[in-house]
Parts: C-alpha cells; sequence; structure tokens
C-alpha cells in the first residue's frame, strides 16, 4: 500500500491538503469524497517529489513562467466571470482546474485562500508582484471601488493584447539579423578550428615577419583552439562584473540611456517604450485612476530607468499644480504632434481618447521602422561580412603569395 498526497476542497470550499494510504488513486478519491473532501489533485508522494523538483528545474531556466498571453486568457476569463456576475470564488475555483500553467494555478489558488481570509481581489493580486503588474492591480483596485471590474477586466484585456502584439512585431523583426549574427560567429569558430590550422605549416616556412592579418588569424585560432577555457573564463567574469554594475543605481542608469541611443535599434525601442506609456496613461484615466497616481505607477514599471525618471519628473509638475501638457514639453519626452494632442485632450475633457490615440502614433512609427529595419541593418551586416572575408582572404593569401614569390626567387 503506498501513501498518495492530495488536494481538495472541504464542504465549505476551503482548500484542505494532505496524505492517504491506498492501493491506487481512484480508491483514495473514493475515500476522500466519503468524508466530504472533494478531490482536486491525488499523486503518489515519489511521483510528487520528483514532479515538484522537475517544475523548480524548470521554473529556474525559464520554463512554465507566466506569459503575457497566459494573462490576456485569464483578464478574458476574469471579464467573462465578472460580466456574467458569477461569485468571484465561484469563478476562480474554475479557473484554478481550467488553467494549465502551474505557476499561474499555484497563484490562483493562493489568490482564492486570500479572498476566504477577507482580502479584496486588488491586495489578493498585489501578494503576486512577478505575475501581476502595479499597473494591473491599480486598475482593478479602482474596478472594485467603482464597481466597473467586468470593464476593467476588459480594458486590461485588449491592453495586454496589443502590448503583446507589439513585442511579437519587435522580436519577429530583429530574427533576421540575430540569425545572421550567430551564423557569422560560428563560422569563425569553425574557420578557427579546423581550417586555419591547416594553413599554419605553410606560414611557419616564411623567413620573414608575417602580415598583420595572417597574424590576427593565427592568435584567434590559437585561442579558440588552445585558451577556450580561459576565454569562456574571461567572458563568464565579464559577464558577471557586468552584471554587478547593472545592478547599482548609476550603471543601471547608465546602461538604459545607453540602450535608447544605439543606431536604429535604439529609436525604435524609445517609440516602443512611449507607446507603451500612452496607451497606460490611456487606460488608467479611462479607468478612473488621478493623474498623479497614474504617472507613480507608470513611473514605477517602465521597464527603463531613464524613462522612469522623466516620467517621475512629469509627476513631480503635476503634483506642483501644472498641467499635463506643460510637464510634458518640459520633459522632453513626446514629439510635438503628440504635445498638442495632450493640450486638446486637456482642454477637451477627452484626454484618455487622445493619449490612445498618441500610443497609436507611436505604433505606427513603430510598424514603419521595423517594416525599414533590414533594409537600415543589412549595410551593417555586410559592411561587417564583408570586413571578416577581407581578414581571412589576406590572412591566408598573402602569405601564399610570399611563399610563389620566394620559389620563384629560386
Amino acid at each position: 500500500m503506498a501513501n498518495f498526497s492530495y488536494k481538495g476542497r472541504s464542504a465549505d470550499g476551503k482548500l484542505v491538503s494532505g496524505t492517504a494510504p491506498g492501493e491506487t488513486i481512484d480508491q483514495v478519491a473514493q475515500r476522500l469524497i466519503g468524508t466530504g473532501v472533494t478531490p482536486i489533485e491525488i499523486s503518489e508522494q515519489g511521483a510528487v517529489a520528483s514532479s515538484l523538483d522537475l517544475e523548480k528545474l524548470g521554473r529556474k531556466i525559464g520554463l512554465g513562467k507566466v506569459t503575457t498571453s497566459d494573462l490576456v486568457m485569464f483578464s478574458r476569463q476574469m471579464y467573462t466571470i465578472t460580466r456574467a456576475g458569477i461569485p468571484l470564488l465561484r469563478g476562480l475555483r474554475g479557473l484554478v482546474g481550467s488553467t494549465h500553467n502551474p505557476q499561474l494555478r499555484e497563484t490562483l489558488e493562493d489568490i482564492l485562500d486570500s479572498l476566504e481570509g477577507g482580502r479584496d481581489l486588488a491586495t489578493s493580486f498585489g501578494r503576486h508582484p512577478q505575475i501581476f503588474p502595479k499597473l494591473y492591480v491599480s486598475i482593478v483596485s479602482v474596478g472594485e471601488a467603482t464597481g466597473t471590474l467586468d470593464k476593467s477586466f476588459l480594458r486590461l484585456t485588449e491592453y495586454l493584447a496589443q502590448e503583446k502584439d507589439m513585442h511579437d512585431r519587435v522580436k519577429g523583426a530583429m530574427r533576421y539579423p540575430v540569425i545572421v549574427m550567430i551564423t557569422i560567429v560560428l563560422a569563425m569558430m569553425f574557420m578557427s578550428t579546423f581550417v586555419i590550422p591547416k594553413f599554419a605549416p605553410v606560414f611557419a616556412q616564411l623567413k620573414g615577419e608575417l602580415p598583420l592579418p595572417t597574424k590576427m588569424l593565427l592568435g584567434s585560432s590559437t585561442v579558440v583552439r588552445e585558451y577556450w577555457p580561459h576565454a569562456l573564463g574571461v567572458i563568464a567574469l565579464v559577464i558577471f562584473a557586468l552584471r554587478s554594475w547593472l545592478k547599482t543605481p548609476a550603471g543601471r542608469m547608465k546602461w538604459d540611456t545607453l540602450k535608447l541611443r544605439v543606431p536604429v535599434m535604439g529609436k525604435l525601442m524609445y517609440e516602443a517604450t512611449l507607446s507603451r506609456i500612452n496607451r497606460s496613461m490611456a487606460i488608467s484615466l479611462s479607468a478612473g485612476m488621478s493623474m498623479t497616481q497614474t504617472l507613480a505607477v507608470i513611473a514605477r514599471s517602465s521597464g527603463n530607468v531613464f524613462m522612469s525618471e522623466r516620467i517621475q519628473m512629469l509627476s513631480t509638475n503635476v503634483e506642483r499644480g501644472e498641467s499635463l501638457h506643460r510637464s510634458a514639453s518640459a520633459s522632453g519626452l513626446f514629439s510635438p504632434l503628440v504635445l498638442q494632442m495632450i493640450a486638446i485632450g486637456e482642454e477637451t475633457g477627452a484626454l484618455p481618447e487622445l493619449l490612445d490615440e498618441a500610443a497609436g502614433y507611436y505604433e505606427r512609427e513603430v510598424d514603419h521602422a521595423l517594416k525599414n529595419l533590414s533594409s537600415s541593418i543589412e549595410p551593417i551586416l555586410i559592411v561587417t561580412v564583408g570586413g571578416m572575408v577581407l581578414v581571412l582572404a589576406l590572412g591566408i593569401f598573402m602569405p601564399l603569395w610570399e611563399v610563389i614569390s620566394q620559389a620563384g626567387q629560386h
């Protein structure tokens, strides 16, 4: 007889767990039902331990994380539940049983326990900041306070879906140059490991000094073949030092500022961030959040320290009583067209709608940049590949010409 671990719901709906002996899972399930417990999950203890170990390992390497797609689906389901008037506890219990992501399922179980303990939904979400961003929690909080929770989840669904679409387009556009660069690196490693060593005996016969391109090729080949452990150690040390530097406020600020100044990609990231900021402001204001609260939340969740500092300055100016248009003009973040939209929105009382339009403007700019990304990056890739081929050709053929000329003299 084996021992089984189980999770279930008691007659009053509370989550219970424990162990029970039995021959099979069905036998344990029947025994639990007989005691008034509805089983949710039953597994043999040894299998549970193995499963949990594999699950923890997967999470450490980035598998099984809650993605934006999972959050979009969850928000859509929550909109359906609140729109239909289904009680939250009952609706969330149904979601727990139908959620395939283990981390999200555990999170929902904790949220259920939190709700049963008397906390509100926003506070329960706030206990899991790694899954629910501050903006998400704030909009849910406003929806609870105003009785418009269904509209809040609808706005969040649309917002997250647009964010995912933008992220997928940028990721898709970057796939081509990344693949090309990886191919170039692999080709150079292959040449350094298998091709260049074949010419080393020929180069050793030369009496004069080797040309600079040949020295570069032989040096790189020696490093790849003989000193690769040392090279990996140096790379690991550099990565560790860089990560330590990025954890400092000054290092993070310098890095985030530098990212926005990278040719081609810097402008793309900058406009994508502005699109997200404007859309976040639009959804927050339309949900009923105050301007200062909106800016404070966005400043903490923008993902870029440089942009966060500018948004925080914007928030400080608004708190002092300045208009959003004047504060935005002083921040230097937005284009003149967007500043005009903000001014008109403040004058007409349609600020959320015009901020949403501003987000669409930046999205169109990003789309245009993505369409031209290949043509912008191709010259850089061509020059890079051409330079590497030139060094390779000169490094191999210049010594061979020297050998041929020496042979002709004799």
